[in-house]
């Protein structure tokens, strides 16, 4: 396995940990989703330390909350750099070397909030919208050719990206999980071939029951629930750190 960031030295300590947890080789590896040569240079790293790439999971993401119109123009930018730009360069990159090989298999991680519209997450769910047809697209396109694509949509995971976010007391068991539950789906997801997973199921399902609804019913319905607030009410405190952190960063 290797794990690209910016930030190559994170990326080794998170190659180091998950090295010593499966004790099979891992590599850290520095990696600007947003630059094709960057990306490029990364699988060739790969390619060289662990052999011919065979799965590519593009995960990089970043999710700044509030209203439309407060934010920045380059923070819209940056959300289309990462969200969109590090899916698409990467899967290019990744597909010329699978169809080459007649195998391989790509993972482009979206989000359920792509299959709505959040208040607080306007670019956000715009950029999740992009993966989810692009996947599919790609997918017509490619599983012909014997070369895997699934997109993943994680709900609600414990990670920075949410930090600060609320969700409704009701919904915390069926919304919530672990990046490990992640992870795991994503696993299944390749062995069996799938083209869409969403993690936690529960979820995907309330979320494809609700879009059933007339559209101003659903949205009443929403904020009945609780949900309308999630992302234009969090703790500012932890979503100042968060945004803070990723201006900083990226």
């Amino acid at each position: 396995m290797a794990i690209g960031d910016l930030d190559a030295e994170l990326a080794k300590i998170a190659a180091d940990e998950v090295e010593a947890a499966s004790r099979h080789p891992v590599v850290g590896l520095p990696l600007d989703v947003t630059g094709a040569e960057s990306f490029s240079a990364f699988l060739d790293s790969a390619e060289a330390a662990l052999g011919d790439l065979d799965i590519l999971v593009n995960n990089a993401g970043i999710m700044p909350t509030g209203e439309y119109l407060a934010e920045p123009p380059a923070l819209t930018d940056r959300q289309i750099d990462i969200n969109i730009r590090g899916v698409t360069t990467g899967s290019r990159l990744a597909a010329h070397r699978f169809t080459a090989r007649g195998h391989g298999h790509i993972v482009n991680v979206a989000s359920l909030a792509g299959v709505t519209g959040e208040p607080g997450l306007a670019t956000y769910c715009g950029t999740k919208h992009f993966v989810i047809g692009f996947t599919e697209a790609l997918w017509r396109e490619l599983h012909p050719k014997g070369i895997g694509v699934t997109t993943v949509l994680p709900g609600f995971i414990n990670t920075e990206l949410s930090a600060g976010t609320e969700v409704p007391r009701w919904a915390r068991r069926i919304s919530v999980r672990e990046p490990e539950d992640v992870a795991t789906a994503i696993v299944t997801a390749v062995e069996s071939d799938a083209r869409t997973i969403t993690v936690p199921k529960s979820l995907g399902l309330l979320l494809a029951s609700t879009r059933m609804l007339p559209f101003k019913l659903r949205v009443k319905t929403s904020e009945a629930l609780g949900w309308g607030a999630v992302f234009t009410d969090p703790d500012p405190a932890q979503r100042d750190r968060y945004h803070r952190r990723i201006r900083d960063r990226f």
